[in-house]
């Protein structure tokens, strides 16, 4: 069946509100490579959003997720709990920085998380009031979509939101927002807006997701740490998509001297399957009642598993090294074509957690305009020419690098020649357009 019918079909069964980025209906993949329903290849720099980190079908996941379906597929484990979950949150509670006895529980998705982490720090505060950022993603659900700091498509047509949610600016250098300026905002926010003594939990992303890949700065990470602790609040990190050595550690968190007291996680948690949890300070998640946390699917016995063999092969194969490698030498890449492609405006990002932000190239320096039409077009492009490419930010005029950390060396190059011969031949387009319409004016 061709693309065009699929689409058709899709288009009939699946409510609009369900956006697809690409119409590749996948067939089949194997890590880092996705093949149609027409048998066509492409090479995946999406990883499903970070979350199959550990490669498309990993052996070692496929296999533990096989082992347990030969025992048991679902007994929720509120009603019987299983040893693996035991097992599992003994882990991360090892894993997650913080030199501090801590607790876990497991849900469904990054959303759920978000929600929970919420939750126990309202429940251990007795407070309400949580501060967010700009730029960034919580997820769809009412809570995640008031804490998310983007309107379109997020908020759009679902009226009033989820109440006591405050927002600051998030310092980005490129964008002219200092640390400083932030750290004012939230000294104003204290004095206009709710007292800090009201506020429950600060949440940040470490790197922000669909907001643009902006990296927190180390001082801002340091300063909420600070006003945190003098305030009674509980700091959260959403790790969702930094999180199993996207960013060249297992979480992003461990680039600073700076832990948060609740970390959220899901993505590349279980190597494709549905799995996402919080992990944070015991007594903070001992603050909720029993049955207050949970969910009838929350920890699947098969996505545990399969986690526990996404952690050892993060382990074995060492991806916290190989992320960090594959991302100096896409950086690198994307920096020499700087002098081409003038239109590339930053290149950021730790691990293999990078991005390119494109502006408009109008021959001034330093100019701030955002190009969504370019961005657009080379994710487009690429897509024809087999590479999966994602755009982020709120301005839609960022490109960002998701492959599996797994992806082998001979796909990568081939991948960024694809890259470099899209942004080159596009720049030129752009050039001859513009001598074009300079001719035509005089």
């Amino acid at each position: 069946m061709t693309e065009s019918m699929l689409a058709k079909r899709r288009n009939a069964a699946i409510a609009k509100g369900v956006g697809a980025s690409t119409q590749v209906y996948a067939e089949r993949a194997e890590n880092a490579e996705i093949w149609d329903a027409q048998g066509k290849r492409y090479i995946d720099f999406a990883a499903g959003i970070a979350v199959v980190n550990t490669g498309h079908r990993h052996p070692r996941v496929i296999a533990a997720a096989k082992e347990q379906l030969e025992h048991f597929t679902h007994t929720c484990h509120q009603v019987v709990p299983y040893e693996n979950y035991v097992a599992l949150a003994e882990r991360l509670n090892r894993l997650v920085p913080g030199n501090f006895e801590k607790k876990t529980v497991f849900v469904t998705t990054g959303a759920e998380a978000v929600e929970n982490a919420v939750k126990i720090a309202r429940a251990a505060t007795g407070r309400s009031g949580v501060v967010a950022f700009n730029g960034a993603f919580h997820g769809r659900t009412f809570l995640g979509m008031s804490l998310t700091g983007k309107v379109t498509p997020y908020k759009m047509g679902f009226g009033p939101l989820v109440n006591d949610i405050y927002r600051l600016p998030f310092p980005i250098e490129l964008h002219h927002i200092s640390v400083e300026q932030t750290l004012k905002a939230l000294e104003n926010l204290f004095k206009n807006d709710i007292e800090p003594t009201r506020v429950a939990a600060i949440i940040f992303e470490p790197v922000q997701g669909e907001g643009g890949f902006y990296p927190a700065p180390p001082q801002l990470l340091k300063s909420l740490r600070e006003i945190a602790d003098r305030y009674g609040i509980v700091l959260i990190a959403d790790e969702v998509q930094t999180g199993f050595a996207r960013t060249g550690k297992l979480f992003a968190m461990e680039h600073h001297n700076v832990v948060a007291d609740l970390t959220t996680m899901a993505k590349g948690l279980a190597g494709g399957f549905p799995l996402a949890a919080v992990t944070g300070r015991a007594e903070l998640m001992d603050a909720v009642v029993p049955g207050g946390l949970g969910g009838t699917y929350g920890g699947n016995p098969v996505a545990i598993a399969a986690s526990h063999a996404v952690l050892d092969v993060i382990e074995e194969e060492k991806l916290t090294v190989r992320a960090t490698q594959l991302g100096e030498k896409l950086k690198q890449h994307l920096h020499k074509l700087r002098s081409q492609v003038p239109q590339i405006a930053d290149v950021r990002g730790p691990g293999l957690m990078v991005a390119v932000e494109f502006n408009h190239a109008n021959g001034q320096v330093n100019n701030q305009e955002p190009d969504a039409d370019f961005t657009n077009k080379v994710r487009q492009k690429a897509l024809e020419r087999g590479l999966i490419l994602l755009t982020c930010g709120v301005h839609g005029n960022v490109i960002r690098f998701l492959p599996p950390l797994t992806i082998q060396d001979e796909v990568f190059d081939e991948a960024l020649d694809i890259l470099t011969s899209v942004l080159i031949e596009l720049n030129c387009k752009n050039e001859n357009h513009a001598e074009s319409t300079f001719a035509n004016q005089k």
